[in-house]
């Protein structure tokens, strides 16, 4: 990198939808944010001129040029990711990359070479992982309070909207595919986060309601080479937006429900499990998490990223492996 990684970063945002505002506004004052990038000029203007000094461009090379960039967030559509963390990692930039990072997992090892070749720093954006009640699921784990861990269950969905058979995310050529590349990365990533990696892929991804050429539904079994299992359903014909992930061990079990919002109140509750099972059961510990701080820890940890020069969890490797699950499933689907 051509400047010492102690030094305070300098921001770009590529992409100035709702993810890109979610971006700028947990990115903060502090560090500076010196361009906004789209190739809507009047939607970059309208997010530049919530930070002093910065300049709107629709021209991507633009900020890659500029030596003061030292890093850039990149919130486009599936389909643009992957092509700009490249050319941002090719120019020495750090990068943090929306989820998916790329239509698919060839697309995100070459951004990995390149990244390699220059020492730049890729994370990738599966908030998730800093929603408070995630937070607490891992402390609890880390420390023991479940034992070891024995499978894990989960559940993303929402209802659609008029028309969103017609929206970018039903164009496989723009998304990469349907429900399971939009929230069902999520569910793979965190139990990645969780069991490690999983070398038994199986289940199907099929398309009920929608009319599109997208999945809408997607059923996943993934297993360990130990055996946990990760059983997994995401689904965009849910009607009520649902958030829900079990994580069971041998000595308890955590429940999470909601990401807040229109998924409800986000709450983790604990089942500690009686000793040999006998008398009765220990009361559960709840905690409600109120507010979602889940973008400003993601960004606060790709900052530290780069002034300590580590490598970013989940980055490259982690965002490949949850692509080539998608993959199998898509393939699968396409197989009959």
């Amino acid at each position: 990198m051509n400047r010492a990684e102690t030094e305070q970063p300098q921001f770009a945002v590529i992409g100035c939808g709702l993810i890109g505002r979610k971006r700028v506004v947990a990115l903060g004052p502090n560090p500076p944010l010196l361009y906004t990038c789209d190739l809507d000029a009047a939607r970059a203007s309208a997010l530049a001129a919530g930070a002093p000094g910065c300049t709107a461009v629709t021209d991507a090379a633009r900020v890659f040029a500029d030596p003061r960039v030292t890093a850039v967030i990149i919130s486009t559509l599936n389909a643009s990711l992957a092509p700009l963390a490249l050319a941002a990692v090719r120019a020495g930039k750090h990068a943090l990359v929306e989820k998916p990072g790329a239509l698919n997992a060839t697309e995100l090892r070459a951004v990995a070479d390149a990244a390699r070749s220059t020492g730049a720093k890729v994370r990738l954006g599966y908030n998730h992982r800093f929603h408070g009640a995630m937070l607490k699921a891992r402390e609890l784990v880390d420390a023991g309070a479940l034992g070891p861990l024995m499978f894990l269950r989960g559940r993303y969905g929402h209802g659609g909207r008029k028309g969103y058979d017609r929206e970018w995310r039903a164009d496989p050529a723009l998304s990469g595919g349907g429900e399971l590349i939009d929230q069902g990365v999520h569910l793979i990533d965190l139990a990645g986060w969780f069991l490690g990696e999983f070398p038994t892929v199986e289940g199907h991804a099929a398309t009920y309601f929608w009319d599109m050429a997208v999945d809408d539904n997607a059923f996943l079994s993934l297993r360990t080479a130990d055996g946990q299992t990760a059983w997994l359903h995401a689904s965009c014909t849910e009607w009520k937006n649902l958030f829900s992930l079990e994580i069971y061990g041998r000595t308890g079990k955590i429940i999470i429900d909601g990401l807040g919002g229109s998924y409800g109140p986000e709450r983790l509750t604990y089942y500690p499990m009686p000793v040999e099972m006998l008398g009765k059961p220990t009361p559960p510990e709840i905690h409600e998490f109120p507010t979602d701080r889940s973008w400003a820890l993601e960004t606060e940890a790709f900052v530290n990223d780069i002034r300590l020069g580590r490598e970013p969890s989940p980055g490259l490797a982690e965002g490949i492996r949850t692509l080539e699950v998608v993959e199998r499933i898509y393939a699968r689907a396409k197989g009959g």
